[in-house]
C-alpha cells in the first residue's frame, strides 16, 4: 500500500474531488495543499514557513494520507515523502468549462460583468487557460512535467475526461497491482 499519495494537476482537474473520494475507500485522511498555501481563500497566500509547519504537523498526525494539489514551490521538501504522484490532465475544454462553473457556484452574479469578483474571476480564468501552453514561469503542465522528473516514487499519470469514480478505480487498481 501506498501511505503517502499526492495529486497534482492543473486547476479544474479534479485533485480534490479525487483525493476525497479516495480517503473515503482508503484508510487514508485528506489534505487539500489549498488550506495551506492560502491565507484566504484563492486571495491572500499564507506565509510560506507557516504553511509548511501546518503541512508538516498534520500529515504527522496520520500514517497515512492523501495530499490534493501541489506543494510545487513553497513546500519542495515534501517530494520525498510521497510514496505515490497521482497526475491528473484533462482537456483544457473540459477544465476550464469546469471552472467557470465552480466560480458561478461560489460568487454567484459577483462573477459577471459588474460584479465585486468580476475582475478576480476573469483574471483566475486567463491563468487557468495557461495550463497547458505555458512554459515555466507560471503552474503549468510542462513546470509539473519538470517537478515529477526527479520524484523517487512511481508516478500515476491519468489523463482523459474520466468519471470521478472511474478515477478512483484507476488508482484502486494501480495499488493493487504495485
Amino acid at each position: 500500500m501506498k501511505d503517502k499519495i499526492n495529486i497534482i494537476g492543473a486547476s479544474g482537474a479534479g485533485t480534490t474531488t479525487l483525493g476525497s473520494s479516495l480517503s473515503k475507500v482508503l484508510p487514508h485522511t485528506h489534505f487539500d495543499s489549498d488550506n495551506y498555501f492560502w491565507e484566504t481563500k484563492f486571495t491572500k497566500q499564507r506565509d510560506v514557513a507557516e504553511s509548511m509547519r501546518m503541512l508538516e504537523k498534520d500529515v504527522s498526525l496520520s500514517e497515512s494520507w492523501i495530499l490534493s494539489g501541489g506543494v510545487l514551490g513553497w513546500a519542495d521538501n515534501f517530494k520525498s515523502y510521497f510514496d505515490l504522484v497521482i497526475f491528473l490532465w484533462i482537456p483544457q475544454d473540459i477544465r476550464l468549462e469546469r471552472l467557470k462553473q465552480r466560480e458561478f457556484q461560489r460568487y454567484g452574479h459577483e462573477i459577471l460583468a459588474g460584479g465585486s469578483k468580476f475582475e478576480q474571476s476573469i483574471t483566475f480564468l486567463e491563468w487557468a487557460s495557461l495550463y497547458d501552453s505555458a512554459g515555466m514561469e507560471v503552474k503549468s503542465k510542462m513546470l509539473h512535467e519538470h517537478w515529477m522528473a526527479d520524484l523517487s516514487c512511481p508516478i500515476l499519470k491519468i489523463e482523459g475526461d474520466y468519471s470521478v469514480n472511474e478515477r478512483v478505480d484507476m488508482v484502486l487498481d494501480y495499488l493493487s497491482t504495485h
